[in-house]
């Protein structure tokens, strides 16, 4: 299969329809059938919406989308001035969430993310009492916008929200209301008075999405519609409640068993210490991603292939989705810094390395259709 340049900017409505694997029982009942066409129809309503505000970044978008629908959180790469800001707000709007964003600062603090107790007196009985004052996370859709110009004490502040949507503040935990979405940005050129995330902190976030420049074409509308009088109006196409369904109807999908083993198999192929070694990939890695990489893409496959109108995953849904998975989960070693070789380079050459198909598998299927069968000799 023909892999493209960037498989990241390949757009879900273009997934490869060459019947791919299906799994067992791979039905939709009425109800699921009518959420499916609803989504499809939403989709594109979606798309319509944003493109009032956003000009080109569908891949983007798109990648916004399916990290929502598998209730995963997005960390937006790119220099400033390329609408990421707007992108979210909009995809919030388009979508009838809460949004609230907060802008990371050297000198602020967990408690500014999170809430915290405060002292308050009873009017009628004038006895004080401790009073929980919520913190701009608890929302639908947040923005952490420069998430790296804060500190780790700081950045840690989001860790429990992403991962168990609660916080703890002191000895009581607050549950956050779903759909929890977390869109962080970062400027990739200004390294002075930043602080690099954690990896732990980077494996929270389901993709790692680089946000390109616009094409002249682009340029030209996003000019023309930024500096006239005309304010785009956003109408909202979906509210909380139905994305809740889709949620649940995404891991629903079913997934074929070598499906799963492409995904597991490319993951694993990004860590040195487990199988064979490959010089041109395993030569830069420290350290390899994750079975959450695993989880990510079968996750985000489910919802790539729900928005193609398919209730299936293919390979090509997968691979599709390696990039903005697996390049904030490599370590990339001194000898990368060294050669000038970069997170995508090493996944474009897994994707090479990896077979969609186990060789193993097929020449053991070969060898035992090959062989005479016990009831056929008497």
């Amino acid at each position: 299969m023909a892999r493209p340049k960037h498989p990241q900017d390949a757009e879900p409505d273009r997934a490869s329809e060459r019947g791919g694997p299906r799994a067992a029982g791979a039905s939709l009942s009425s109800d699921d059938a009518a959420i499916v066409a609803r989504l499809l129809e939403a989709r594109d309503r979606i798309r319509s919406e944003i493109r009032k505000a956003v000009v080109g970044q569908e891949a983007t978008i798109d990648l916004l989308l399916i990290g929502l629908l598998c209730r995963g959180h997005a960390l937006l790469i790119g220099v400033p001035g390329l609408g990421k800001t707007l992108m979210a707000r909009t995809l919030a709007r388009t979508l009838n969430l809460e949004f609230r964003r907060i802008q990371f600062t050297p000198d602020l603090m967990p408690s500014d993310i999170t809430g915290t107790d405060v002292i308050e007196q009873d009017p009628s009985g004038g006895r004080f009492r401790m009073e929980f004052m919520q913190g701009p996370i608890f929302t639908n859709f947040l923005l952490a916008d420069e998430l790296n110009r804060t500190p780790p004490k700081t950045q840690a502040a989001l860790l429990q929200a992403m991962q168990e949507n609660e916080v703890t503040v002191g000895r009581t935990t607050y549950p956050l209301s779903p759909p929890f979405y977390v869109v962080a940005t970062q400027n990739p050129i200004e390294l002075e008075g930043t602080y690099p995330l954690p990896e732990a902190q980077l494996d929270r976030f389901m993709f790692d999405v680089l946000v390109r420049y616009p094409t002249i074409r682009e340029e030209a509308q996003i000019v023309k519609g930024t500096t006239g009088t005309c304010v785009p109006e956003v109408v909202p196409v979906l509210d909380a409640d139905e994305l809740l369904r889709l949620q649940q109807l995404v891991r629903g999908v079913p997934v074929a068993d070598d499906v799963i083993d492409y995904a597991i198999r490319l993951v694993a192929a990004s860590r040195p210490e487990e199988g064979r070694r490959v010089d041109g990939i395993h030569t830069y890695i420290s350290y390899g991603a994750s079975p959450r990489a695993s989880q990510c893409l079968i996750l985000g496959a489910k919802a790539r292939a729900i928005l193609s109108g398919r209730y299936h995953v293919d390979f090509a849904d997968v691979a599709a989705l390696a990039p903005p998975v697996l390049r904030h989960r490599l370590v990339l070693n001194f000898h990368a810094r060294a050669e000038g070789v970069d997170a995508d380079a090493i996944v474009g050459r897994l994707l090479d390395a990896v077979p969609q198909e186990c060789r193993e598998l097929a020449l053991r299927a070969s060898a035992t259709e090959g062989k005479p069968r016990d009831s056929a000799r008497g």
